[in-house]
């Protein structure tokens, strides 16, 4: 299974999101982004950007405001504001750098769906987090097999507990449209929680869990 995306294309150049080299989507190992600029002050009067960076499970990011202005490194774990309740993610970069991320995705510093920071995560938040990840392999194989015994045309590849446990995320995979609406009920009363069904393509599948290609390697898109 090759990428198109990754740089394989003509001249170097990539097949699929034309971003030169650089994957689009967070790719290719491109977990983390070099700080480059970490030793480097800034100039007098000057205050530092204030986003930064947040990663979650499996390379998924999301930028997220310093409104509490919080000393902020690379590899802390902080709890970040969500739709509802809060999510629990690592800082994988912080000051210019993230200006420079955030122009390169087209996110936007006045967008009226900014979250912030809440603050470092404590223990507490920490425990819980841990506490829903562990539930998230288990609960894998039940989910799977509900919608084997609907005869949904569909594979549960991931789920994804939010940092506080309120919601949890079903990536999936289908050729066909799926109506999973009996899905969501049977899940809801199961699993005792906000449930969102998320749509994954079968190469984002590999690029979130990962695998081995026929040659042998990792594949292109993981």
């Amino acid at each position: 299974m090759a990428c198109n995306s990754c740089s394989t294309g003509k001249d170097g150049q990539p097949k699929g999101c034309k971003n030169n080299g650089t994957c689009g989507t967070d790719s290719c190992n491109k977990l983390t982004v070099f700080d480059w600029l970490a030793n480097m002050s800034l100039p007098n009067g000057e205050e530092p950007f204030d986003w930064v960076e947040v990663r979650f499970k499996n390379g998924r990011k999301h930028y997220y405001k310093n409104t509490e202005k919080l000393t902020l490194s690379i590899g802390d774990i902080v709890a970040t504001q969500a739709q509802f309740g809060h999510d629990v993610g690592m800082v994988t970069l912080t000051g210019e750098l993230v200006r420079i991320q955030m122009k390169r995705k087209k996110v936007f510093e006045s967008n009226d769906e900014t979250l912030k920071i809440y603050r470092k995560a404590t223990q507490k938040d920490i425990d819980i987090w841990s506490e829903y990840r562990d539930k998230e392999e288990p609960m894998k194989v039940k989910a799977r097999q509900f919608a084997i015994d609907i005869n949904l045309q569909m594979k549960i590849s991931d789920i994804e507990f939010q940092g506080d446990g309120s919601k949890a995320t079903f990536y999936y995979t289908a050729e066909d449209r799926v109506d999973f609406r009996e899905l969501i009920k049977m899940y809801a009363r199961e699993f005792k929680t906000r449930i969102e069904m998320k749509q994954v393509g079968f190469r984002q599948e590999a690029s979130r869990l990962g695998g081995i290609g026929s040659c042998g390697r990792e594949l292109c898109c993981s």
